[in-house]
């Protein structure tokens, strides 16, 4: 494929996302090339709407009515597969993974009061990268199982093709359905969801125990129910840690595929990632719900834009900390920002000096090594409840 003449930060900037967006499956190739200026201009604007983009598409057109319409058709363009886009670009990135647990958050966002987003996501190091992404004329966050499992067969279908078996899926007590959880056990993946109050518990010889919210803890009091089993139909074995970390009414409940203890809130906790990867692109970042896209296909198709400036962005900041550059771009002594903001930042600092971006898609498994300081709040507790960032981490009494 030939590779056109690149001058200016939007055209250089454009050149390094096209490199790699070309190898997957296109049926014409002028497809690649606009989403790749689509995702130079959400970058260098920081906006999901057309006309900041337009100073920021050099694509050959001498008006900027014509960028525009081109970008329309792209986003309406029923032959576009986004599975053949985005699936080789972040399969690419999960290579260098290793044999580390890959931890997966479910979850689902309202947008514009119409359309519900629903969301897989790779938690990496305190953000959420997308991995499998869909949009329903659906008006409520609460989604069925059978609406969910085609996404998460896809999902199987890249982590098997990558041969990641350790897996575990994390959700939030809409997705609580023994449906689901009979499937995750199916898949060999293992599960952290909160459930309900509501659920019956049964004890391992089906004796009806009682509904999970008539347990009653005291102030900063967990407690681990192992081998029982939940509904009338007795789905299980599974395990359920409880625990009411303050002085206030709420209860915390997680149900387990495996034996549960204290960590099991803490492992629950880092679903709260994905929240923050939602705020990322509706308000903080990218300005998501400022787009005037107002059918499904459409702004699942805006939806795979902003994915993929997520997945480039982190991966860029990933290789900044590594290489001991955060400094550069970070004035902190400590690492205090996101993978994704040094991202962004490296790639301004580079396009203003002429450097490269984006030589290389990387997501690499394990903890991260220099995890970002945050504030402790000063009204916490020590001996109880700590909230470190998106951590909910329950502590015993001394």
């Amino acid at each position: 494929m030939t590779t056109e003449q690149a001058t200016g930060d939007a055209s250089r900037l454009y050149q390094a996302v096209l490199a790699h967006l070309q190898s997957g499956l296109w049926n014409d190739i002028r497809n690649a090339r606009t989403v790749s200026w689509m995702v130079s201009g959400l970058l260098l604007s920081q906006r999901s709407t057309f006309p900041h983009w337009l100073s920021h598409i050099n694509a050959g057109a001498t008006l900027a009515q014509s960028t525009e319409r081109r970008v329309r058709r792209w986003l309406k363009n029923p032959a576009i597969d986004l599975t053949s886009i985005y699936g080789p670009l972040i399969t690419r990135a999960l290579r260098d993974w290793g044999e580390h647990t890959l931890i997966l958050a479910l979850d689902t966002s309202v947008l514009f009061e119409k359309f519900c987003l629903i969301r897989i996501s790779v938690l990496f190091r305190g953000r959420a990268v997308p991995l499998v992404s869909r949009v329903l004329e659906h008006s409520s966050a609460q989604v069925s199982t059978a609406q969910l499992l085609p996404i998460l067969a896809e999902v199987k279908g890249m982590l098997d093709f990558l041969k990641l078996r350790e897996v575990r899926l994390l959700a939030d007590r809409g997705f609580c359905d023994t449906a689901l959880m009979g499937w995750l056990r199916v898949c060999g993946w293992h599960y952290r969801i909160r459930i309900k109050s509501s659920l019956i518990m049964a004890a391992p010889g089906k004796k009806r125990l009682c509904k999970v919210g008539e347990v009653k803890l005291a102030p900063r009091e967990t407690r681990c129910l192992h081998n029982i089993t939940l509904t009338g139909q007795h789905f299980g074995p599974v395990h359920i840690a409880l625990g009411r970390p303050t002085d206030g009414p709420e209860q915390w409940q997680v149900v387990s595929d495996q034996p549960t203890g204290i960590e099991t809130f803490a492992e629950y906790g880092e679903r709260f990632q994905i929240e923050e990867g939602f705020l990322d692109e509706k308000s903080g970042l990218f300005g998501l719900e400022d787009s005037r896209l107002r059918d499904a296909a459409s702004l699942e198709r805006l939806v795979l834009v902003l994915a993929i400036a997520t997945l480039l962005l982190v991966s860029e900041g990933l290789q900044t900390v590594q290489s001991g550059d955060q400094r550069v771009v970070d004035p902190h002594w400590k690492r205090a920002l996101s993978y994704l903001k040094i991202g962004l930042r490296t790639v301004q600092y580079a396009l203003s000096r002429g450097r490269t971006v984006f030589s290389r898609l990387t997501l690499q498994g394990g903890p991260d090594p220099e995890p970002p300081s945050r504030r402790k709040r000063s009204d916490a507790d020590p001996r109880t409840t700590l909230e470190v960032g998106w951590q909910l981490v329950f502590r015993p009494l001394s």
